[in-house]
């Protein structure tokens, strides 16, 4: 089963974390810069080679697409992210403005909501250049204090790393992170070390990959590529293990990044980061984590040069961006307060992007009474200000990206309202597993972070991605539709039919000569042919996976209640044109709900029913 891993428990730790110890003897007198730790000599001055520095492969028109199209976000992590930058964001967001009527006024049905410097945090622009980081364990947590930027002088052998790549090396000392004994790890490109497995993924490098992955040092936890530019190093001895990445690129990008970690003997931990110009890159996470943690103290590493910070056993560090970040929190409590809570799910608006870097919209489920959907049962509503009623919040991010027609063709196959019907779908979908034709459990109809269908799945051109794809005969098949409708599985998993009511359905495996290289995780597209094996596959399948549907389409709600929220920046103001695009999307999106689930289901979007 595809579960939402241990949501509950991440959201209780990141608001009890304690993130910053700043008092008692331990922690007082950190003006000085504490003594280096027995390692290798280090040096003033930039260790890297001078050819590593000079190199720049070609960025650009040869580079790899990640995305493939996609919508990229995983629906399953993103309620760790907006927790986690709800704490961080508690030290630099005001409180709640409070009794201004201004801040919050219904324009028809669209819910207008102000920025008054308590929603929307500036970008916290990377600012750790020229600086070193000390993390010492201590019972259990770690303290983290400035040191300096002395890299250690010897890099050891260059490293043949490829983009999203690992690799493997022994600890030539006991060393002991968060309590475990290490004796091997893994050196991954994207700018961290990790235990126990390697981590290659091409996923968003998140809080909730950082928190759920493997344990980990992440110097610079961020999608660098060391095939574009740079060079990565590797010293291990019985005096520390150190990693550095020299002059290594940002994917896809001209920003550079110059960095070294070690850790030593004694369980101490170092992170060396290059001055500018050396260094340009901005988006990435610097912290360490235990893995599989429910805990992640969110603190200010630049104030570790004039206290010490404490971890609370879990992750403890920073995320870096060069975009404002709105806090969907703070905004589902001051919505609340001129709202009543009547709503399934928030549809949010921006006026300025704001989504993560890489993704262009995204939903997170805050509760969930289903099961058999492959999703665990928790409710987290309390914390965004809802009694219980509110399930899910998507960030359709800024309304500038989406064309004025809502049904105009301009993400793939999507249009506006295809978009919303997969964002709005991640409230249930897709996550279900099933027993193959060997009785073995499967996700082979899973695609893109196993939260959307795979593409080569005949999801009857589901907006959950995947094709209705037409089977030639002989080994050959063809998409033919893509993001048309919300399938009857689709339907199953949102409670609108029975389990009886989904017919039959099938994907191919081991595909080949596939016309334009598409692969499980690609975008919908139609007009792609290839060959390969087709593997039926029925309801009870999933079934005997998942379980049955609870509570059943008989006693499941058929009309699902949305409040569009439209949110302006401090110092501006909604202006006529754009709230009217907003309200045509509204229409255009209760039409296409319909429509989708062949009339079985109603989307409720007035803010006062009965206006």
């Amino acid at each position: 089963m595809i579960h939402t891993p241990h949501i509950t428990h991440i959201v209780i730790a990141f608001l009890t974390a304690v993130t910053v110890a700043c008092g008692g003897s331990d922690n007082n007198d950190t003006s000085t810069t504490p003594p280096a730790s027995t390692g290798p000599p280090t040096t003033t001055q930039n260790p890297c080679p001078a050819a590593s520095l000079a190199a720049t492969n070609a960025v650009g028109s040869a580079r790899v697409d990640k995305t493939n199209g996609r919508l990229t976000a995983d629906p399953r992590g993103t309620l760790g992210d907006i927790l986690w930058r709800h704490q961080a964001h508690e030290g630099r967001l005001g409180p709640l403005a409070a009794g201004n009527p201004q801040a919050s006024a219904d324009v028809g049905e669209i819910a207008v909501i102000q920025d008054e410097g308590d929603l929307i945090a500036a970008a916290n622009t990377f600012d750790l250049q020229g600086t070193g980081l000390r993390f010492t364990p201590r019972s259990g947590v770690y303290d983290i204090s400035r040191t300096d930027a002395s890299f250690r002088a010897s890099l050891g052998s260059a490293l043949t790393l490829g983009d999203d790549d690992s690799m493997s090396a022994s600890v030539a000392f006991a060393f002991n992170f968060y309590g475990v004994a290490q004796s091997m790890a893994f050196i991954n490109s994207d700018g961290n070390i990790t235990f126990g497995e390697s981590d290659h993924a091409s996923t968003a490098r998140s809080v909730s990959r950082l928190l759920s992955g493997a344990p980990r040092i992440g110097a610079f936890f961020a999608d660098l590529d060391p095939t574009a530019a740079g060079r990565v190093y590797l010293r291990t001895a019985s005096d520390g293990f150190t990693v550095t990445w020299c002059n290594v690129a940002v994917f896809d990008s001209t920003r550079r990044a110059t960095f070294q970690t070690s850790f030593f003997p004694d369980g101490s931990i170092e992170m060396k980061y290059a001055a500018a110009p050396t260094w340009t890159a901005t988006d990435g996470i610097a912290a360490i984590a235990p893995g599989s943690t429910t805990a992640f103290a969110a603190v200010d590493l630049t104030t570790a040069g004039s206290r010490t910070l404490t971890s609370n056993g879990g992750a403890i560090g920073e995320r870096f961006s060069m975009r404002p970040d709105l806090d969907l929190v703070a905004l589902a409590r001051k919505f609340y307060r001129t709202h009543g809570d009547a709503y399934d799910q928030l549809i949010v608006w921006t006026d300025d992007v704001m989504t993560p870097e890489g993704a262009f919209s995204f939903e997170s489920t805050v509760a969930n009474d289903v099961s058999g959907i492959g999703v665990d049962r928790f409710n987290e509503s309390a914390q965004f200000g809802s009694a219980g009623r509110l399930n899910s919040v998507v960030q359709m991010d800024s309304i500038a990206k989406f064309p004025d027609d809502p049904l105009t063709k301009f993400l793939g196959e999507n249009n506006t309202v295809s978009v919303m019907g997969q964002e709005v779908g991640h409230r249930w979908l897709a996550y279900m597993e099933f027993s193959d034709h060997n009785r073995q459990r499967s996700g082979a109809l899973l695609g893109r972070d196993e939260a959307h269908w795979s593409f080569f799945f005949n999801s009857d051109a589901s907006v959950m991605e995947g094709n209705r794809i037409q089977d030639l005969g002989g080994g050959g098949f063809k998409t033919i539709a893509a993001v048309e409708r919300y399938s009857l599985l689709d339907q199953y998993a949102m409670g609108l039919v029975r389990d009886v009511d989904v017919p039959p359905m099938f994907y191919v495996e081991s595909p080949t000569n596939v016309s334009n290289n598409a692969a499980a995780d690609s975008a919908p597209r139609v007009g792609v042919t290839f060959s390969g094996t087709r593997r039926d596959v029925l309801i009870n399948d999933i079934i005997d996976i998942e379980g049955r549907r609870q509570p059943s389409s008989d006693a499941s709600p058929k009309v699902y209640r949305q409040a569009f929220v439209f949110v302006v920046s401090n110092g501006r103001t909604a202006a006529t044109t754009v709230t009217a695009k907003i309200d045509r999307i509204r229409r255009a999106w209760e039409t296409f709900y319909s429509q989708a689930t062949d009339g079985r289901g109603r989307v409720e979007t007035r803010l006062q029913t009965g206006t």
